[in-house]
């Protein structure tokens, strides 16, 4: 995924709203309406919040009537996902290296103790 979209996706996670929403979506489609009752804001405000996921993929809203339900779409979530994998897998080997580093300067100590 290029870096624009990688930064459209984070930038839409960085708002703890957008992530209460998410969440909420993650247990099931609801309407603009239920997805706003627990915040203190407008039906618009709630609106431009799920452009925000929308536009990042996260969220795909459907028609039924005058039922517009939102539905999580978890390729989004993947995406973001598949980016961070690379770099913990980075930061475990890097882990690694280090434990099996401290490990040997420890024996190194143990051993000089023991010859003391």
């Amino acid at each position: 995924m290029p870096v624009d979209e990688l930064s459209t996706l984070f930038g839409a996670l960085a708002d703890p709203t957008r992530r209460a929403i998410l969440a909420r979506l993650a247990s099931g489609e609801a309407s603009v309406t239920e997805l706003a009752e627990p915040f203190d804001m407008s039906l618009p405000a709630i609106s431009k919040h799920l452009k925000v996921l929308e536009r990042a993929g996260l969220i795909e809203r459907g028609r039924n009537a005058q039922y517009r339900p939102c539905r999580i779409r978890p390729e989004g979530l993947r995406t973001a996902s598949d980016w961070l994998d690379d770099y913990r897998q980075l930061w475990e080997d890097r882990f690694s290296r280090l434990d099996d580093y401290l490990k040997t300067l420890q024996e190194q100590v143990n051993d000089e103790e023991d010859r003391s």
